[in-house]
C-alpha cells in the first residue's frame, strides 16, 4: 500500500505517526533500519535528524507490512529520497539485516554501502568505539 501523508509526529528515530491525505492516522515503523532507543547514545539525536528531515513534511510511505505492535512498516520517501536510508548513511540507524523480508537485493546493498561508509567514517554512532545495537539494549532491559 503506498499513500501520500504529513508527517505529523517523529516517536523516535525510526517510529513516526503521520496523517493520509484522507485524514486518517497511521504510525509507521521504519522499514529495515533499526534506530537508537531514545534512552541509548545517539537516541535523541536520531529523532532530531529524522525530525530535521521530514516533520511537516508530505512524504510517500510504501507500507509493506505490519509489525507485532500493529505498526505499519514502511519505507519513507521525501522529494525522491530514501529516508530510512539517509538515517543509515547519518550513522542513525543500523541496516535491520534481521527483517529485511520485502527488501530488493539493489535496495539491500545501498544499504549495507551506506553502513559500511558510516561506519568507516565513524559517523554518528560509529564514533563510539563499540555502539550497542538497539536489539541487544532492548533484549538486556526488557526486564528494567
Amino acid at each position: 500500500m503506498q499513500l501520500s501523508a504529513q508527517v505529523v509526529g517523529v516517536a523516535d528515530g525510526d517510529t513516526i505517526t503521520v496523517l493520509s491525505d484522507d485524514r486518517k492516522q497511521y504510525k509507521l515503523r521504519l522499514a529495515f533500519i533499526d534506530a537508537p532507543e531514545k534512552a541509548m547514545p545517539f537516541g535523541q539525536v536520531a529523532k532530531q535528524a529524522l525530525s530535521d528531515l521530514i516533520y511537516r513534511q508530505t512524504v510517500t510511505a510504501s507500507i509493506i507490512d505490519v509489525d507485532r505492535y500493529g505498526r505499519g512498516v514502511a519505507v519513507i520517501e521525501h522529494n525522491q529520497r530514501d529516508i530510512n536510508l539517509q538515517q543509515v548513511t547519518a550513522g542513525l540507524a543500523w541496516h535491520y539485516t534481521q527483517y529485511t523480508k520485502g527488501q530488493s537485493s539493489t535496495d539491500f546493498e545501498r544499504y549495507e554501502s551506506a553502513q559500511t561508509q558510516a561506519k568507516s567514517q565513524k559517523t554518528g554512532l560509529w564514533a563510539d568505539q563499540h555502539p550497542t545495537p538497539p536489539w541487544d539494549w532492548r533484549k538486556a532491559n526488557r526486564n528494567n
